[in-house]
């Protein structure tokens, strides 16, 4: 097995062992990318201020996110596809998840269904929602994730309309992928993937097949799924939602102050900063970026959270002392599973785990809830004066 110090190691043997389509598709943003590139390089403009002296024993990294206890300020985000990075994907990052105490969340774009994971996970898990035109398919995914007892909703604002990704239209990306020549033998290089491929049966959206009228194959599928995502979706929809939601309820997908507000009026218990991973506006802000100026606007009235960007345990840290109260991982985690299966997530978790712990005490601090401003050099012009 090999030495894995970093993500970056993962994302190494993820990119050796998972068919070129879904390693694209994974490791890709939207038109130029700008936004998915300085979602990482962004945070390397800060700095820690490092403290000595101080008593470091009894070091604590355990917090709560939406009144949960978690291990770490972590959870797992939405990934759609994940079970085609590695089979069985979604059940996998859930076990993982579970057992290291952090949340995970299952997408709507899953390939491994709610029940799927319900069914496998020893923990509750959250479940995020994209607003589809078919309001009798939304309404049935919000009962489905009562019914699997998911502890909290998770719905994302910054869908309403696809942004293009020039790999996944070049690659023609289908889930399962259309078995043309190029396909099969980019698969053939992959044989860990497609042997574990060929046993499971979860190879399709099983969130939506058989689950929508008409929708039994991929071609169906497909059509389906790009006519689907709604561009009326406003504050009232998500109110309705909301309501008819009644538990935890956290909204993704905002990068902007003035709709960070709306979004705590609406009764959020946690607004995530998050620009979908650079694959919808590209040209946005980075989510480090824009995080200070919505935890000052809503810090006091609802959690801020953090997604996109972050690759270790130090950015998790940034983001917490720049007022974030818990982050989300995508790309992190995914790499490790794409690499290892479900010890691969597990790997990632862990290594996140000790560079926070490590980090943490290095900047003079036992608790990382009383990371702060005070443990970071902040360029001047961090945030941008723009006009």
């Amino acid at each position: 097995m090999p030495v894995i110090t970093c993500i970056e190691d993962l994302k190494r043997l993820h990119r050796k062992r998972t068919p070129k389509m879904f390693w694209d598709y994974c490791e890709s943003g939207s038109y130029t990318e700008q936004t998915f590139r300085e979602n990482t390089s962004d945070f390397a403009k800060l700095r820690f201020r490092q403290r000595v002296a101080r008593d470091l024993t009894g070091r604590d990294l355990s917090t709560t996110m939406a009144g949960q206890k978690v291990s770490m300020p972590v959870a797992l985000a939405p990934v759609g596809s994940a079970g085609m990075q590695h089979p069985d994907g979604e059940i996998l990052a859930a076990r993982a998840a579970a057992k290291a105490g952090v949340p995970f969340t299952l997408s709507t774009m899953s390939i491994c269904s709610i029940e799927d994971v319900a069914a496998a996970s020893p923990d509750p898990f959250w479940f995020q929602l994209y607003v589809m035109k078919d309001e009798d398919f939304v309404d049935a995914a919000i009962e489905r994730a009562r019914a699997a007892k998911c502890s909290a909703l998770v719905l994302t604002l910054d869908l309403q309309i696809l942004g293009q990704r020039h790999k996944d239209l070049k690659n023609g990306l289908t889930s399962p992928p259309r078995p043309t020549i190029p396909n099969l033998l980019n698969i053939a290089t992959k044989p860990r993937w497609a042997f574990g491929m060929a046993k499971t049966p979860r190879r399709q959206f099983r969130n939506i097949v058989g689950h929508v009228k008409g929708v039994q194959k991929l071609d169906d599928l497909t059509a389906w799924a790009n006519e689907q995502y709604d561009p009326k979706l406003d504050w009232s929809k998500v109110t309705r939602i909301r309501d008819q939601w009644k538990g935890k309820f956290i909204l993704k997908g905002v990068l902007d102050a003035e709709d960070a507000k709306l979004a705590a009026d609406a009764g959020a218990d946690a607004v995530i900063v998050s620009n979908h991973g650079g694959r919808q506006l590209d040209g946005a802000l980075s989510s480090i970026r824009s995080l200070p100026a919505i935890a000052r606007a809503i810090g006091d009235q609802t959690e801020v959270w953090l997604d996109s960007g972050i690759r270790s345990g130090q950015d998790v840290l940034k983001a917490m002392a720049l007022g974030a109260k818990g982050t989300m991982i995508g790309r992190a985690y995914i790499h490790g599973l794409g690499a290892m299966g479900e010890a691969g997530v597990t790997k990632a978790l862990e290594v996140i785990r000790k560079e926070m712990d490590i980090t943490m005490a290095l900047c003079g601090e036992k608790d990382v809830k009383a990371m702060g401003r005070h443990n970071l050099l902040v360029p001047e012009d961090f945030e941008g004066r723009w006009a």
